[in-house]
């Protein structure tokens, strides 16, 4: 194979050269021509048609939040494409297939490349149903949105419970679990920043839209009774005060820190209202998961709006993408157009 397109992400000026445990230096990341001959271990070999930009992605490049587990590393936590070879017997050259998190782009070479050899335990069959652009429109924040909704229903959520508030509204997991829940019709009020973006959270099904200026100053220890259940990209103290407005039974799914990583709350809402706090990790979810998420996002979570939600940038496009979702300028999710051929 001739060497290829990556964006690489490095520590100091080296991008081409194997994995560096103990690198020095500024995190940055440019395009490299890169060899067959550094790729990480793996069994499957695709030939990448798309890719997708999720905030992990953005903070990867940027040395922002630590994510990158060794240097350099091929970024890209997701990948649809196609397979050129496999010694993983449950796949064959010409299978149209997906990845997604696990170590992708953080410490094994990810999606942002031509090509990429993934283990055979990391991929799936394209999800039958969905197009290579439309997985990679949901991709990661997709699968964590299906994982959150399956999780709250498995905990008694039903749209006759009540509202269900969704934080960070406008970002990838936001705009999609916002679709997602107004197509199983519930209730669904989103929590944003953005005034400008109130209308486009209105046509994906939200029945309200709340700014953050209008949340209290202080957070009481338990407050009146708001939510049936909530899908928080947000942590700190938003993340209390949910705690705290949840009705009796409520369940609140954790997903972001993009607040803060700190919680300050009392077992007040636990105890006295029986509220579930429900933990989202969709990096190391199992096979089992993951194969029931992406079964749902085909099916009965298939977003209805997902063509407005996503738009397709070329690979090249990449840096410039990164800066608009850092900047706070960015919404929905973006796709990474990296073959050439569907």
């Amino acid at each position: 194979m001739k060497p290829f397109r990556a964006f690489m992400i490095a520590q100091g000026k080296d991008t081409t050269s194997k994995a560096d445990t103990t690198p020095k230096g500024t995190v940055s990341g440019s395009f490299v021509q890169f060899d067959e001959s550094l790729f990480d271990a793996g069994d499957v070999l695709v030939q990448v048609m798309y890719s997708s930009v999720n905030y992990k992605d953005a903070l990867a490049a940027s040395g922002q939040g630590r994510i990158v587990k060794r240097f350099p590393c091929i970024g890209g936590i997701d990948l649809a494409g196609i397979v050129v070879r496999s010694a993983a017997p449950r796949f064959k050259p010409g299978d149209k297939v997906i990845a997604t998190s696990y170590d992708l782009g953080v410490a094994h070479h990810g999606g942002y490349a031509e090509y990429a050899l993934v283990p055979g335990g990391w991929v799936l069959p394209l999800p039958e149903g969905l197009s290579m652009f439309e997985a990679m429109a949901l991709g990661t924040a997709g699968l964590t949105a299906a994982m959150a909704i399956s999780r709250m229903e498995d905990n008694g959520l039903k749209p006759e419970s009540g509202a269900v508030l969704v934080t960070g509204a406008t970002g990838g997991v936001g705009s999609l679990a916002i679709d997602m829940l107004a197509g199983r019709g519930y209730e669904v009020v989103a929590l944003t920043g953005k005034t400008a973006q109130t209308d486009w959270l209105r046509t994906l099904g939200a029945t309200r839209v709340m700014l953050r200026d209008e949340l209290p100053k202080d957070i009481k220890p338990l407050d009146k009774g708001l939510w049936a259940g909530a899908v928080d990209n947000v942590g700190g103290e938003l993340l209390a005060w949910l705690l705290s407005t949840a009705r009796p039974t409520g369940v609140i799914a954790s997903i972001g820190l993009a607040a803060g990583t700190e919680l300050n709350t009392t077992v007040m809402p636990f105890v006295l209202r029986g509220v579930s706090l429900l933990g989202i990790d969709s990096a190391y979810a199992g096979f089992a998961v993951r194969e029931r998420a992406w079964s749902r996002l085909a099916a009965d979570l298939r977003p209805r709006h997902l063509a407005e939600i996503a738009s397709e940038q070329p690979f090249e496009a990449l840096p410039q993408v990164f800066e608009e979702l850092l900047a706070g300028r960015a919404h929905g999710r973006t796709v990474l157009r990296v073959g050439q051929q569907d």
